[in-house]
């Protein structure tokens, strides 16, 4: 849970990433970026307290970026070194376990993504700006930070540009000011996120507010103006997909909701706190994307708010989003989600049967199995539990640990509470084996 000062384990499937001996609460970004130049200049003001004694503190920030100053509680760090992808700082004085931890780092250089094994992630050049793609340690591209997705701050984000761009990043906007050729936009964060989600977009394009006026979740667009027409049709649906979903999993857990449209085609859309990220691909005007739709905004409950402590548990959040898909389309008059459900296991079982999505490796951890088995586990133990007692469940696991960090363990632990026999076979079957189990058959039961 938020506000305890655990000591976040260092994860098994992106071990070189996360550090020790501190735990981050906010995070101040002062930025500067040059479309033309591709260049970013930065000043993070880091606040954290520690959690033991150490003689040093790293943060995680890439290579392709120069650092020119680092100060410790105000006053100058004794030394500091960047290699391999870490920024060690040593303070002149010991700070005591439960002492402040204030870093300020300035940085600057040519941002570009961190290579693994997912492909490139986080800060990339657009045509016409920029865009930032995190998922799952591409934080470190663009600001130093503790780049464990249990390690959630509060931020604010600065981003000087120049002025025909819009600047947009997580949070809401609460000051832009216009000088000679640049424009400062700036926003506020106060709700805790990962390092991962958090983001900075920028191209030409023009905000405008979604009509929402059935929902009391303010939803905004912001997008070039040739793509309105084709948002305006595709895009539609959302505000009525965000009532399904508050009234499925609970209340909307951030203050609004933005859509941001590239210019550019993007393979997948992209997830940040409070807001998605798509391509003009994804805006054909005939509704072609909207199951990433749907799955995009079910992120913000399931993997925003509540997100995974330990990246082995990715099918929290991908298998939740996954199955939001099938839940909007049974609201929306089209297939239920049992039919979805049934179709995806047929589909399943003509691949092979070598996954375990309960831990699948870091090199399968966005394999595609792991969304929709994910989504298959939800299904099965909805029809376990029936469909009022499931989404009791889901809207107390929201609301539960809403902001908070989480594990499979904690979810089914949780789920036993709602049910009057062992769930353990479900999770043994669907969760930690191989084979593929059979759903159960359907009891009839509806949402609609």
């Amino acid at each position: 849970m938020t506000g305890k000062f655990y000591e976040a384990p260092i994860d098994e499937y992106l071990p070189q990433n996360g550090n020790r001996g501190y735990r981050v609460s906010r995070y101040e970004l002062e930025l500067a970026y040059r479309v033309s130049a591709n260049r970013l200049t930065g000043r993070a003001a880091i606040t954290a307290v520690t959690t033991e004694v150490r003689p040093r503190f790293a943060l995680d920030l890439s290579q392709a970026l120069s650092v020119s100053k680092v100060s410790v509680n105000g006053a100058k760090a004794a030394k500091y070194t960047h290699q391999h992808g870490k920024l060690v700082i040593t303070p002149q004085q010991r700070i005591p376990a439960g002492g402040v931890l204030s870093l300020v780092v300035q940085y600057g250089g040519t941002p570009k993504p961190v290579r693994g094994p997912w492909g490139e992630v986080g800060w990339e050049e657009l045509t016409e700006g920029a865009l930032v793609a995190s998922q799952p340690n591409g934080a470190a591209s663009w600001f130093p930070c503790d780049d464990h997705p249990s390690s959630k701050a509060s931020y604010r984000i600065s981003i000087t540009t120049d002025s025909p761009y819009h600047a947009v990043a997580n949070g809401t906007l609460v000051r832009k000011q216009s000088k000679s050729s640049q424009t400062t936009w700036v926003y506020e964060q106060p709700e805790p996120m990962s390092s991962y989600l958090a983001t900075i977009q920028i191209g030409h394009y023009r905000r405008h507010r979604i009509d929402s006026s059935h929902s009391a979740v303010p939803m905004h667009a912001i997008l070039p103006p040739r793509l309105r027409g084709n948002f305006d049709h595709d895009f539609a649906r959302q505000p009525r997909m965000l009532e399904v979903f508050s009234e499925r999993f609970g209340p909307y857990p951030f203050a609004d909701y933005t859509v941001v449209v590239t210019d550019d085609e993007l393979e997948i859309p992209i997830e940040a706190q409070g807001l998605s990220i798509f391509g003009a691909n994804h805006c054909d005007g005939r509704r072609g994307a909207e199951r990433l739709v749907a799955h995009e905004l079910a992120h913000q409950w399931f993997g925003n708010s509540l997100t995974i402590r330990q990246w082995r548990d990715i099918w929290l959040h991908e298998g939740f989003a996954c199955y939001a898909e099938w839940i909007w389309s049974e609201a929306a008059g089209g297939p239920t989600a049992d039919q979805l459900g049934r179709a995806a296991r047929h589909n399943l079982s003509r691949e092979p049967q070598d996954i375990v999505i309960g831990d699948p490796g870091p090199q399968r951890m966005f394999d595609d199995r792991v969304y929709k088995r994910g989504a298959l586990t939800l299904h099965a133990l909805r029809l376990e539990l029936g469909d009022s007692t499931f989404f009791d469940l889901l809207r107390e696991w929201t609301i539960r640990y809403r902001h908070s960090s989480v594990t499979t363990e904690e979810f089914t632990d949780l789920a036993g509470h709602y049910s009057l026999v062992s769930l353990r076979p479900l999770w043994d079957s669907w969760l930690l084996a191989e084979r593929l189990p059979q759903l159960p058959p359907y009891g009839g039961a509806s949402t609609a």
